[in-house]
């Protein structure tokens, strides 16, 4: 897994916070990333969001679309169950 500490800051045009918690893995391509935002500045204060982005080999997040290959879903499921936060919040996104 790539070596980003948790917590560190993030800023977005519309809020800057921390990211919480953070699950990734090294791709083939790219290092997959989940992280768990939350907002402590700007419009989105107080909030919590999931970010999904990919690292590239040099360590610099990529400004293209997230995408997960199914050899890559295993390990990346390990990395979210080490992740509390943010395994309960994708878990609303995908149960009725």
């Amino acid at each position: 897994m790539p070596d980003r500490r948790v917590p560190r800051a993030f800023s977005l045009p519309w809020g800057s916070g921390l990211v919480l918690e953070e699950a990734a893995i090294e791709g083939g391509l790219h290092a997959p990333s989940l992280q768990l935002l939350h907002y402590e500045l700007g419009e989105r204060k107080g909030q919590t969001a999931i970010r999904f982005v990919a690292y590239d080999a040099e360590g610099h997040l990529e400004q293209r679309p997230l995408i997960v290959n199914e050899r890559e879903v295993a390990r990346l499921r390990t990395e979210v169950n080490r992740s509390p936060r943010l395994k309960a919040l994708l878990k609303q996104l995908v149960e009725d």
